[in-house]
């Protein structure tokens, strides 16, 4: 084996180079979305080069003088952050319990939360409309964020309670013989302790709500209380398409969730437990 150390920066090097290429081919669509938005004009552009022959902020400035703009992207914002925190919530200490306890139904519990992922979002919309209707919560934020959480909290749930499946019971048994608590043990260590499983989770909560169209679109009826998804899909209808307003919207709704990715992208590896027990 050499030792060459001008080789060594290389050997580490070449996977980068070959994947490059592959990364700018990922990329043209994106680049091809910001050149539509970028362009003044509303019209598909079917050129196969990802650079704007004219740049405009014309698209954006239009979508921001829109009627509610403002407050639907509030309501997505509103929606999706409240749902995260009241999926993330139920979920863990669902999952703890599920977990760490061993009591009667835990297995048909288990399978219960299973099963409602069988069925598409679609399948359940008439029933969720009644239920909605019935308590009177239809073009009510509140009522997104009691489908959007309900229907995020079986996934959640899987997720979390595989992680917690994986830190040794020894750290809580040790917590135990200091004095620590239930409620202690679940604050103080479990939750610090799982962290990239909680990111992960809130995100896939955060981008579910975020992106959701169907459900909001059916108990939605005032423009008010519309996420802006609801809104975006609207210049793209059946007799006109104003591709420039739709490439520029989508490009202000992915911005918070690569905000998210950023912020939270420290805790999205795992092996923070790796080595928390000797032996």
């Amino acid at each position: 084996m050499s030792d060459d150390p001008q080789r060594a920066p290389w050997a580490s090097r070449w996977p980068h180079l070959i994947l490059l290429p592959f990364t700018a081919l990922t990329m043209i669509p994106a680049l091809w979305v910001i050149k539509m938005a970028l362009k003044p004009s509303q019209s598909f552009d079917l050129s196969l080069s990802p650079w704007p022959s004219e740049v405009s902020f014309a698209n954006f400035q239009a979508l921001i003088g829109e009627p509610f703009f403002k407050e639907q992207l509030f309501n997505s914002l509103l929606v999706s952050g409240l749902t995260t925190v009241v999926g993330v919530t139920f979920s863990c200490t669902a999952a703890y319990a599920l977990s760490r306890y061993r009591f009667t139904g835990r297995r048909a519990a288990l399978n219960a939360f299973l099963i409602t992922q069988m069925f598409p979002g679609t399948l359940m919309m008439i029933p969720l409309y009644t239920l909605i209707d019935a308590l009177g919560l239809l073009d009510q934020v509140a009522g997104l964020i009691l489908v959007y959480s309900t229907t995020a909290v079986p996934f959640c749930v899987w997720n979390l309670k595989g992680y917690f499946d994986t830190i040794p019971r020894e750290i809580e048994e040790s917590a135990v013989m200091d004095g620590a608590g239930p409620f202690t043990l679940f604050w103080r260590i479990i939750v610090p302790l799982s962290r990239p499983a909680i990111a992960v989770t809130a995100l896939f909560s955060f981008m579910t709500a975020w992106n959701e169209y169907i459900l909001a679109a059916t108990f939605m009826s005032d423009e008010r209380a519309y996420t802006y998804p609801v809104k975006l899909q609207q210049y793209v209808g059946e007799y006109r398409a104003e591709w420039g307003l739709f490439a520029a919207g989508a490009l202000i709704v992915s911005v918070p969730v690569m905000a998210l990715f950023f912020a939270l992208q420290k805790h999205l590896v795992g092996g923070l437990t790796a080595g928390g027990v000797k032996g």
